[in-house]
């Protein structure tokens, strides 16, 4: 008995590396034969898609340079650049706070699933602009918080994260951010490195304002919140990205953006992750112009996506610690 169960036990461990072994051999002949077709194929798009993922990243840029010269990766990453200096045009923006949709329900915003070849997301819509406000951690400069722990202490309805943070190496604590932080019209951040910085906001009107500007501007336009953050993504009804995919690879997304009527749109697409690898800036600007945005622009994305509804995580965040710590959010209250 005790040796027919050695003779099972053997041949199970015989078929299982065997089996290994197959699996093992095919991925190996899978590489050999994809890597010099995505490098040196036809394939002009997936070469694209590889490198500019790649040399946005902090760790995996190897990917690129042990296969193509660096005059090879810039050609690329110039090809895939976005010229987002226009600024948005605050006139053509018509907020109207009375606006209904039988599809919001009681708390007044829509959740409308995104679905893409490579990619799933989430798209909150918001009537009205006046509810969206920045949500911001206890320490600003010091230590972040949780989006769901953010949008609970301010008593919101929902929220997504906003502005980019110093996270030298994956490691920051998202309490630092990069360039301005505006609330309730004053400058709470500011990280002093530029005369003009890339700004991401609304004003008291419930107008989102997107550009680059000056201190002194902030208060000529009226800017209630805003953070920083590139790139634009449409502007004043036209998409900012003419040709390749934008330049930053394919990854998750945060976005928003708003109609001419003054609707917000918030965006969230999930990636690095089976059934949803991410999106490229091309998909998010396409995703905006097809749900009617007139202004939009790329929010901090990666680890950091997040989108939060009525206290819950409704999206699937790639950090392998789970939510990241941010400090700064745009909330619906």
């Amino acid at each position: 008995m005790k040796e027919n169960k050695e003779k099972k036990r053997n041949l199970f461990n015989k078929i299982s590396l065997n089996l290994f072994n197959f699996i093992f051999a095919n991925i190996i002949i899978g590489l050999v034969i994809a890597i010099p077709m995505v490098f040196y194929g036809p394939f002009k798009n997936i070469k694209e898609l590889v490198v500019t993922s790649a040399m946005t990243t902090l760790n995996h840029q190897y990917l690129a340079t042990l296969f193509l010269n660096q005059t090879e990766i810039q050609s690329i990453m110039a090809s895939n650049t976005i010229d987002d200096s226009k600024n948005s045009n605050l006139n053509e923006i018509r907020v109207n706070n009375s606006v209904t949709d039988d599809n919001q329900g009681d708390k007044g915003i829509e959740v409308k699933e995104i679905k893409g070849n490579s990619f799933n997301g989430q798209l909150l819509i918001v009537n009205d602009a006046k509810r969206i406000q920045l949500g911001l951690t206890d320490n600003l400069g010091r230590f972040g918080m949780k989006l769901d722990d953010i949008v609970k202490k301010e008593n919101a309805v929902a929220g997504i994260n906003a502005g980019g943070f110093q996270d030298e190496n994956g490691q920051g604590n998202g309490g630092v951010p990069t360039g301005l932080v505006v609330k309730d019209g004053k400058i709470v951040f500011d990280d002093k490195l530029e005369e003009k910085v890339s700004l991401i906001g609304f004003n008291k009107d419930g107008i989102m304002v997107i550009g680059k500007y000056s201190r002194s501007d902030i208060t000529r336009l009226n800017i209630k919140d805003a953070v920083s953050f590139s790139p634009f993504l449409v502007i004043n009804g036209e998409g900012v990205i003419k040709s390749g995919n934008g330049g930053w690879g394919i990854a998750p997304r945060t976005a928003i953006g708003q109609r001419k009527d003054g609707t917000v749109l918030m965006l969230v697409i999930d990636g690095r992750q089976i059934g949803s690898l991410g999106a490229t800036l091309k998909d998010v600007q396409n995703i905006m112009l097809e749900n009617g945005a007139y202004n939009a622009a790329n929010l901090d994305g990666g680890s950091s996506t997040t989108m939060v509804v009525d206290g819950k995580i409704i999206n699937n965040p790639s950090s392998k610690d789970g939510v990241r710590f941010i400090p700064t959010s745009f909330i619906i209250k």
